[in-house]
């Protein structure tokens, strides 16, 4: 007497739309992981809102200005006469890039002071850290 298989084998095949799914997924997390890694080297101030293009700069000097009129350069406390000498020491190239992070309260005439010590110490390009707005 011969018996037959009950159950038919077939053959296993690749299905490309979980697969997708799962490149996806890694794809997102990843982006996400990285995004979480960029610090920017201030202090907590109240930014004014707009709307900015993202960052380009890499590994940019943070010049932040609190309302109180305290200037840091990357969470280190600096007054208008030390700005330039710790700056030009901070800066990579002659054609580095500065982020600008002044508090709302802040004194304009303060901003632009330490801007023009910043530029004096050899900052190329100023980058103007704002809230984003939608």
């Amino acid at each position: 007497m011969k018996l037959r298989k009950t159950r038919t084998s077939r053959r296993g095949r690749i299905e490309i739309i979980p697969m997708i799914d799962v490149m996806f997924f890694l794809l997102a997390t990843f982006m996400l992981a990285s995004l979480s890694m960029q610090n920017l080297h201030s202090l907590a101030v109240n930014l004014p809102k707009g709307q900015a293009a993202p960052m380009q700069a890499k590994t940019p000097v943070t010049l932040t200005v609190t309302k109180d009129g305290q200037i840091f350069l990357d969470k280190r406390e600096v007054t208008l006469a030390t700005l330039k000498p710790v700056l030009s020491g901070m800066l990579k190239s002659p054609d580095s890039n500065v982020i600008i992070s002044a508090d709302t309260a802040a004194q304009n005439g303060l901003v632009v002071e330490a801007m023009l010590e910043a530029k004096k110490a050899g900052a190329g390009h100023f980058l103007i850290a704002v809230k984003h707005v939608e």
